[in-house]
């Protein structure tokens, strides 16, 4: 190939790379208006005065709008935006590994297992408080990962993206039953486990953030580092050893992401829908197949759906709320009806 011809190929990808690195800044740059909208806005509207204030006195609350503030709104903002994040990551991740469209951490069975582990610490262990449901529901959402990839891995062919999907399905009704068995039996378990199960960012205090975004950091780098190897599994088996890629550790290793990103979302918030469904196809739309832009718009818009859903039920909600997982099921639902109908699962 001559120098010539190569020049002509390259400066094509180099205005698209130069086209999808602008898109995803002006995304980014959305993330500080929305992150300003969910401090201020809510059944007490804050002006930017008394926010400024409430950081100045970071250390010492000296208002209720201060308290407001610090304590409350500006954990829960930036839990949203982790959380959001590593959602739409994780998402991405499963869709690629199993090349199947509409896989996400509720079909998989990440939730089925913190929702289980939680619901087995209150009515087996009888403990109790946010912070033993946030440990509960982590240990119960890498079990269940690991459980999923155990299943799938059995038989001859190995780890297939068939056979991870069933084993997901299986294991979510599996442990969904169980679940609701003990729950059954429990009627204080139930009023526990309900402010829990639905899913949502209210309540969550810095002690949590702090305690889950070791997890989400290390779990959004390690996604963003997947890229390649699920460009080539996007190819099929047989072409991804042909470029040298061992599909055994690979998928033991986003296994591992999905659990570290899922079990520490599920764990600080409960278990939030769609955002890893809807999230991915989104981002495949506006930047094309490649999982190296893929993966970081996937992680750019699922902050800013979790986020933005969390500010509209605290509008919408008036004095008080809709929680975040009621907004999401609201919007998801028709786009996951969409996707149903509409969706070409081969193109994956």
């Amino acid at each position: 190939m001559s120098a010539a011809t190569v020049t002509a190929t390259a400066a094509p990808r180099r205005r698209r790379a130069s086209g999808l690195a602008a898109g995803l800044v002006l995304l980014a740059a959305l993330v500080p208006v929305l992150a300003f909208l969910s401090i201020t806005q809510g059944s007490r509207d804050i002006a930017l005065r008394d926010v400024l204030d409430a950081f100045g006195h970071f250390t010492q609350s000296s208002s209720v709008d201060d308290t407001v503030t610090v304590r409350l709104r500006v954990p829960r903002t930036i839990l949203g935006l982790l959380v959001g994040a590593a959602l739409g990551l994780a998402g991405t991740l499963l869709q690629g590994l199993t090349r199947n469209a509409l896989a996400d951490p509720g079909i998989m069975g990440v939730n089925a297992g913190a929702a289980f582990a939680v619901v087995g610490s209150i009515t087996l262990l009888g403990v109790s408080g946010l912070g033993f449901h946030v440990a509960a529901a982590f240990v119960g959402a890498l079990a269940a990962t690991a459980l999923v990839y155990a299943v799938g891995s059995l038989g001859r062919d190995g780890a297939t993206p068939v056979k991870m999907a069933l084993a997901g399905a299986a294991i979510t009704a599996g442990l969904t039953a169980v679940t609701t068995g003990l729950l059954l039996t429990d009627l204080a378990a139930q009023q526990q486990y309900r402010f829990w199960q639905v899913g949502s960012l209210a309540g969550r205090y810095a002690p949590i953030v702090t305690g889950v975004a070791p997890f989400l950091a290390a779990g959004v780098v390690g996604a963003l580092l997947c890229g390649r190897w699920l460009n080539a599994l996007a190819l099929g088996d047989d072409a991804a050893r042909g470029l040298g890629v061992s599909l055994g550790r690979t998928r033991v290793v986003l296994f591992l992401v999905v659990g570290l990103l899922c079990g520490a979302a599920t764990a600080a918030c409960g278990p939030i829908v769609f955002v890893g469904l809807v999230v991915p196809h989104v981002a495949r739309f506006l930047c094309g197949p490649d999982y190296r832009w893929v993966l970081p718009y996937a992680m750019v818009l699922g902050a800013l759906l979790l986020l933005g859903a969390d500010v509209l039920g605290r509008v919408l909600g008036g004095t008080g709320e809709l929680q975040v997982g009621v907004v999401l099921g609201i919007l998801g639902a028709p786009f996951f009806v969409l996707l149903v109908r509409y969706a070409r699962l081969a193109e994956l």
